[in-house]
């Protein structure tokens, strides 16, 4: 009975190092790819919307208490400016779900010094996405932006679109085809806005979210 009890405190105290761990892990979260979008391909409700894919999955997580924002660019519209995705996404510095800085500022971010990577670009569960030679492939990251992370004019609408256009998309693993294959936020434009457009060219409507900070 006495080992019984001595197990069973060990596997108490187990769990609750690994659910302190883990807590660690998600209070210090700034970065992660969506593990799913919303499920109409280039349709993510607009910048608003995408914003609150990013608070809702990273609540799952608990890590809700940040102010989220996704890494997407906007064409003027409607009298409004053009939106780039770095001036949307804070300071930085950002780390991944385990605790790596991925970058420390928004230049480092868009400089060929950041640590993004296949293994370091985690979604929000700590899991490693699909790159290529993955099936299926989910490399391509809509991004909507040039490389400096300014705002592109292939947006698909500005994320209200899932028909007819483009949208420019970063490959997360560093790796494929395209004008800038190894480029995280902009390899290649996308062969349309819908679901199985952007899974035709290696995707599933996934984003990046950054915490701003505050």
């Amino acid at each position: 009975m006495q080992r019984r009890r001595v197990v069973s405190a060990v596997g108490v105290m187990l769990l609750a190092l690994a659910t302190t761990a883990c807590v660690a892990q998600d209070a210090q979260m700034s970065f992660f790819i969506t593990s799913i979008g919303p499920g109409d391909g280039a349709d993510l409700g607009g910048l608003a919307g995408a914003d609150a894919h990013c608070q809702t999955l990273a609540a799952a997580v608990g890590a809700g208490g940040k102010t989220w924002r996704a890494y997407l660019s906007a064409t003027a519209s409607g009298g409004q400016p053009a939106v780039n995705a770095r001036d949307r996404i804070g300071t930085g510095p950002w780390y991944n779900f385990n605790g790596i800085m991925v970058a420390e500022n928004v230049a480092d971010l868009h400089s060929d010094n950041n640590k993004l990577s296949k293994e370091n670009s985690l979604n929000e569960k700590g899991e490693m996405v699909n790159g290529r030679g993955d099936d299926p492939n989910r490399h391509d990251i809509l991004t909507g932006t040039n490389l400096d992370g300014t705002a592109s004019d292939a947006t698909c609408n500005n994320w209200t679109g899932s028909g007819e256009g483009t949208a420019n998309v970063g490959h997360h693993d560093r790796q494929g085809g395209g004008a800038n294959p190894t480029s995280w936020n902009f390899s290649h434009a996308s062969r349309g806005c819908s679901q199985e457009a952007l899974r035709g060219s290696g995707g599933d409507g996934l984003f990046y979210c950054f915490a701003t900070g505050s």
